[in-house]
């Protein structure tokens, strides 16, 4: 396949899952029983972003150019997937197929039914995709890796892959640095990057820099709308488990009802919580921060803008690592 076949397999794929047929209904509702913090919703808002910001052919197209992108001899990518937020590992998938090279895939548990589907569509249309994509529970013998999990698991794979090129990644989050001039618009967009995907993301907030004497009471409004969010037991459960661990523990603690506030040093929260620090100096504040590898993404007035942590382009790599570059090297 040229790639400018494989650039029209992948359109293909795009309008497929934006008109949302029986069938692929009856796949998301299967992947929501699977992994019940998949809901519907969630489900639908990464597959519109898949669909309008990365399966458009003039996109792609721009993308591949960027690259120098030619057919040379294909090389065997191994492709561990994570499975936090629905398809989280399509990006790197889409960067293997459009760079020319196999995709050996190893979904995660948490999110297989979703990927393996849309390739299953993609052999369906064009038989020449079962020797581009195919999926192995174990990956052996490839010539590069890239591999996505926990700090944990990042260390096997260093372990297991430290003979071929690969791209590792672990455990990364993201913040917002509050500056008092936000509007109640910017604040609501802010509540969608702390709860969409109830948190579950790297490019989730879930660490909040705010200046001294910063007045919470707007933002407690704004996160109301996600209060829905105690309908889902899974929630429930953390938000109901941190609140008592805080009050037990005698912290001082905010809650607009259904996400908890806390002061912690920490970048990382659980799911329901998030914490915040005091800032003094914002130029010193984010030149601390940039020098931070824990750190996805810093949404701030002047960075990411409010409300865009969940919907990365094509060239928005996770760990600030070029897939494609790293893949045009082999």
């Amino acid at each position: 396949m040229d790639l400018h076949h494989r650039i029209d397999i992948m359109v293909r794929l795009g309008e497929y899952m934006q008109n949302d047929n029986e069938i692929f209904k009856s796949i998301k509702q299967k992947a929501q029983f699977e992994n019940p913090w998949f809901t519907q919703e969630f489900i639908d808002l990464a597959v519109d972003n898949i669909t309008n910001n990365f399966l458009q052919k003039d996109k792609l197209e721009t993308w591949a150019k960027k690259y120098n992108v030619k057919d040379v001899a294909a090389k065997n990518i191994g492709i561990v997937m994570s499975g936090n937020i629905p398809l989280v590992g399509f990006h790197d998938l889409l960067s293997v197929f459009i760079s020319g090279h196999n995709a050996a895939i190893k979904p995660s548990s948490k999110d297989e039914v979703l990927i393996k589907h849309l390739v299953q569509k993609m052999i369906e249309w064009d038989e020449r995709v079962t020797q581009k994509i195919f999926f192995a529970f174990q990956l052996k013998g490839c010539d590069a890796y890239i591999a996505t999990g926990s700090n944990n698991s990042a260390r096997y794979f260093e372990y297991y892959f430290n003979k071929y090129p690969s791209i590792i990644r672990r455990n990364r989050t993201s913040l917002a640095v509050i500056d008092n001039t936000e509007t109640k618009s910017e604040l609501e967009k802010l509540a969608d990057d702390i709860q969409t995907y109830f948190g579950l993301g790297c490019r989730n907030v879930t660490k909040l820099y705010v200046p001294s004497e910063y007045d919470f009471i707007p933002l407690l409004n704004a996160l109301k709308k996600y209060d829905y969010f105690l309908d889902f037991h899974k929630y429930k459960h953390n938000y109901d488990y941190h609140l008592a661990m805080l009050i037990m523990n005698n912290k001082f603690y905010m809650t607009d009802g259904s996400l908890i506030l806390t002061e912690n040093d920490s970048v990382f929260s659980p799911v329901s919580q998030v914490n915040y620090s005091f800032y003094n100096n914002l130029d010193e504040l984010m030149g601390t921060l940039k020098k931070n590898n824990d750190i996805q993404c810093i949404i701030t007035n002047k960075g990411i803008q409010f409300g865009k942590a969940q919907f990365p382009l094509l060239a928005d790599y996770a760990d600030g690592i070029d897939t494609m570059k790293f893949l045009s090297t082999l």
